[in-house]
C-alpha cells in the first residue's frame, strides 16, 4: 500500500517539477541560440501567464530571430487587442516592421505609441527608454517633450532630454537642457558640472559661456547662472573673470566674503597670485575688520605678494623694501604674538634670503620661538629657519644645535626628517662626507617625497665624486662653494668653483660646477647666463647625474623667465624620453601637456 502511494505521489509530482523547470529550460535554449525550442516553451509560458511581459518579450524575440515575422505580427496584434493602450506594444510592432524594411509602417506605429502616452512620469521614462534602446533618439526626445506638456512642466524631463542629446553628440541642445534641468532641481548642479567636465571640449565651453551670459541677461535674479559661469571660469583657470562673478554675487546677496575667499584660495593653489591678491584685497577693503576672513585675507595676500615677487626672480630692492613695509604694517595692526607667528616667520625669511638683513631675521625668530602658547610646529619650523640663518653667518655650532633640537622633539615626524637632512647637509658642507652619506641613506626612505628626492640627489652626488682611494680636496672645495651660494656670497663661490678646475685639471666635477654657476646666475637674475650654463650641461654631460636636473630647470627657465614655451616643451619632452626614471618626470609630463594644450588628459 505504501509503495502504491509513493508511485502515485511521484506520478502527480512530475508535472509540477516539469512546469517549474520550463522557464529555466526556455532561457537555457534562448541563451544557446536554440530559438525554435525556446519559442515552443515561451509560447506555453505566455499562454499560461498572459500578463507576464518577460515571457511575452522573450517569445517575440525568438520569433524575430527565427525570422517568423508573420507569426510575430499576429502575436503582437493579439496582445494589442487585449491591451490597446499599451504604448510599448506599438514600439514592438514598429521595430518588427522596421526589420522587414517597412519604414513607413514602422513610423506609424512609433507615432501611435507616443500618441497613447499617458500623463505619467514613469510611463514617459519607460517609453523614452524603449526608443533609446532602439537608438531612436529623436523619438525619445519627442516622447519627453510630450511628457513635459502633459505634466504641465516644461522642465520635467530636461535632464533626460539633455542625456539623449549627449548620446547624439549634439552639444548645444545638450547644454541648454542640462541648464534647464537645474531650474527644477538645483541640487543636481554638481552632477551637471561633472557631465560638462567629462563631455565638453574647449570650444564647447565657449558655447556654455555664451548660453550662460544670455541667461544672465534674461533672468538677472537667478543666481544659478553666475554660479555656473564662475565654475566654468575656474575650470579654465581664468580666476580674474571668476572673481568678477563671485564679487557680484557677494554684493547682490550681501554675503560675508566667504565665496570670494574660497575662490582666492583656489587661485593660490593654481599659482595665479595676481587674481588671488585682487580677491583677498576685496575682502580687506570692502568687508573690513568685522569680516571673519579679514585677518586670513591680509595674511594670505602678503604671502601671495611675496611669491609673486620671489618665484619669478623679477624684483628690485625697492619691491622688497615695499613688501617688508607691508609685513611690518600687518604686525603693527595685529601685534607680535602666537597668532601672527607665521607672518613673523615669513618676514624673517624675506629679510634673510632676499634683503640680506640676517641680524634682523635672527632677532625676529629669537623672539618668536619663546612666544607663550606658540604652536609646536611653527616653533620647530622657526628653529629650522633660525639654524639656516646662523649657517648663513657661518655660526655652524648654533645651526647644528637648533637642527638637533627639532630632530629630538619631532623624531617620528617629517619635521624631524627635515632636521636630520639639514644636519646631513651641514656635514657635507664641512667635508664630512661619510657621516653625511650615512644619514642620507636613511633619509632616502622618507615619507616626504621632497626630502627623499633631495636626499637621493645629494647621496648620488657624493657617491659619484668622493672615494676613499682619491683625494677629497676637489670635493671639499665644491662643497664649500655650495655653502657660499647658500650664504649669498656669490663672488667667493665663483672664485672657489674656478679654482677647482685650475688646481685639479681633469676632475669629474665639470658638470657640477656648471650647475652651481647656473644657480648663482638665477639668484642674480642673470637668466641668459643661467640658460647658457644649463645648456652646456645638456650638450656635454647629458648622461651625467646633472643631466635631468639641467633639462628640467632650463625648461622651467624658458617657460617662466625667458618666455619661450616651444623650447620649454621640447626640453620637457626630451627629459621624458631620455630620463624617464627621473624624479622630475611626473612634473615634466604635466607641464609638457599643459603647454601642448591637453592638461586635462
Amino acid at each position: 500500500m505504501k509503495k502504491l502511494a509513493l508511485i502515485l505521489y511521484t506520478f502527480l509530482l512530475i508535472p509540477v517539477i516539469m512546469t517549474a523547470q520550463d522557464p529555466k529550460l526556455a532561457q537555457q535554449y534562448y541563451n544557446s541560440g536554440e530559438y525554435e525550442k525556446a519559442a515552443n516553451l515561451f509560447d506555453k509560458l505566455v499562454n499560461k501567464y498572459p500578463n507576464n511581459n518577460y515571457y511575452f518579450n522573450k517569445y517575440l524575440k525568438c520569433l524575430i530571430s527565427l525570422e517568423q515575422f508573420d507569426d510575430a505580427d499576429l502575436v503582437i496584434n493579439k496582445q494589442i487587442k487585449k491591451d490597446p493602450k499599451n504604448a510599448q506594444l506599438y514600439i514592438e510592432l514598429g521595430n518588427l516592421y522596421e526589420k522587414q524594411l517597412k519604414n513607413d509602417d514602422a513610423d506609424e506605429q512609433y507615432r501611435k505609441a507616443i500618441k497613447l502616452l499617458p500623463p505619467s512620469q514613469s510611463e514617459v521614462i519607460r517609453l523614452a527608454n524603449a526608443f533609446i534602446n532602439l537608438a531612436k533618439y529623436d523619438l525619445a526626445v519627442e516622447t519627453y517633450q510630450k511628457g513635459n506638456k502633459s505634466l504641465k512642466d516644461k522642465n520635467s524631463f530636461s535632464y533626460q532630454i539633455a542625456d539623449v542629446y549627449r548620446r547624439k553628440g549634439e552639444v548645444k541642445p545638450m547644454i541648454e537642457n542640462y541648464l534647464n534641468s537645474l531650474l527644477s532641481n538645483p541640487n543636481r548642479k554638481n552632477t551637471v558640472q561633472t557631465y560638462f567636465q567629462r563631455y565638453l571640449g574647449e570650444e564647447d565651453f565657449e558655447e556654455l559661456k555664451t548660453q550662460l551670459y544670455d541667461r544672465i541677461q534674461e533672468d538677472p535674479d537667478q543666481i544659478l547662472y553666475p554660479e555656473m559661469l564662475t565654475w566654468v571660469f575656474i575650470q579654465e583657470k581664468d580666476f580674474k573673470n571668476a572673481f568678477r562673478q563671485v564679487k557680484a554675487l557677494d554684493k547682490r546677496k550681501s554675503e560675508n566674503g566667504g565665496r570670494v575667499y574660497k575662490l582666492a584660495r583656489d587661485a593660490v593653489r593654481e599659482k595665479d597670485y595676481e587674481a588671488a591678491i585682487e580677491a583677498f584685497n576685496y575682502i580687506v577693503e570692502e568687508k573690513g575688520k568685522a569680516c571673519t576672513y579679514y585677518l586670513d585675507s591680509k595674511r594670505e595676500m602678503l604671502d601671495c605678494k611675496k611669491k609673486l615677487l620671489v618665484n619669478g626672480y623679477s624684483y628690485t630692492d625697492e619691491d622688497l623694501r615695499s613688501l617688508e613695509t607691508e609685513y611690518n604694517n600687518f604686525l603693527i595692526e595685529f601685534g607680535r604674538n602666537k597668532t601672527t607667528a607665521s607672518i613673523i616667520r615669513e618676514l624673517a625669511r624675506l629679510k634673510a634670503f632676499y634683503i640680506n638683513d640676517l641680524d634682523g631675521a635672527i632677532g625676529l625668530l629669537d623672539e618668536l620661538i619663546f612666544f607663550p602658547g606658540i604652536q609646536p610646529k611653527i616653533q620647530a619650523e622657526s628653529k629650522l629657519d633660525l639654524g639656516d640663518f646662523y649657517l648663513m653667518k657661518s655660526e655652524v655650532w648654533e645651526s647644528t644645535l637648533l637642527y638637533s633640537q627639532v630632530d629630538k622633539d619631532f623624531k617620528d615626524d617629517m619635521l624631524g626628517e627635515e632636521a636630520r637632512f639639514r644636519n646631513a647637509k651641514l656635514a657635507y658642507y664641512n667635508g664630512d662626507f661619510e657621516w653625511a652619506q650615512a644619514q642620507l641613506n636613511v633619509l632616502k626612505a622618507s615619507t616626504s617625497e621632497l626630502i627623499s628626492n633631495d636626499a637621493i640627489d645629494l647621496s648620488v652626488f657624493i657617491m659619484d665624486n668622493y672615494s676613499l682611494d682619491t683625494t677629497a680636496a676637489p670635493m671639499k672645495m665644491y662643497a664649500r662653494s655650495d655653502l657660499l651660494i647658500f650664504q649669498n656670497k656669490f663672488d667667493e663661490s665663483f672664485t672657489t668653483l674656478d679654482s677647482i678646475k685650475l688646481l685639479f685639471p681633469g676632475n669629474n666635477l665639470e658638470d657640477d660646477i656648471l650647475y652651481a654657476k647656473s644657480k648663482i646666475f638665477m639668484k642674480k637674475r642673470a637668466f641668459d647666463k643661467a640658460a647658457e650654463a644649463l645648456q652646456a650641461i645638456i650638450d656635454d654631460h647629458a648622461e651625467g647625474i646633472r643631466g635631468d636636473n639641467a633639462m628640467f630647470e632650463l625648461a622651467t627657465l624658458y617657460e617662466n623667465q625667458l618666455e619661450d614655451t616651444e623650447k620649454a616643451k621640447g626640453l620637457y619632452q626630451r627629459l621624458l624620453m631620455e630620463h624617464s626614471g627621473s624624479t622630475f618626470a611626473v612634473e615634466a609630463r604635466k607641464r609638457f601637456r599643459k603647454i601642448r594644450g591637453d592638461e586635462g588628459i
